[in-house]
């Protein structure tokens, strides 16, 4: 019971942090002229689960750098079917990030250390 007790605050803190990160990357994204997040309350499912993914990957190695961050999240979305495709389709499951780190643009890069750093602080930010 105590361990599963654990693991119901342990997954509510990765959502928490989730939808906090999703949130930030949401507003950077609009910044840079990116409107196709919606709010986490209405992100279907498979985009709560690939923000959870990164979030879990964080916290489980917060040392993970901002290029292992992303290849992290490119071999999620593969798993899952997507490819590279010059603009953002879910439908398709294309994605014009789904290149090596080093080939996307520095705006593009910024949303990895980001996410990192939202990750980070929220962690320590959380009372169950």
């Amino acid at each position: 019971m105590h361990d599963q007790a654990i693991q119901l605050k342990e997954k509510q803190k990765a959502r928490w942090i989730a939808e906090m990160a999703h949130e930030v990357n949401r507003a950077y994204a609009e910044m840079i002229g990116d409107y196709s997040l919606v709010e986490w309350e209405k992100s279907p499912e498979w985009q709560k689960a690939t923000v959870l993914n990164g979030v879990e990957k964080h916290l489980n190695n917060p040392q993970m750098s901002a290029e292992s961050s992303h290849k992290s999240w490119m071999d999620f979305k593969k798993a899952d079917g997507w490819k590279y495709g010059p603009i953002k389709d879910p439908e398709a499951k294309e994605h014009p990030c789904m290149l090596p780190y080093s080939d996307l643009p520095i705006s593009q890069r910024m949303k990895d250390y980001i996410f990192a750093a939202v990750v980070k602080a929220a962690a320590r930010m959380w009372m169950p």
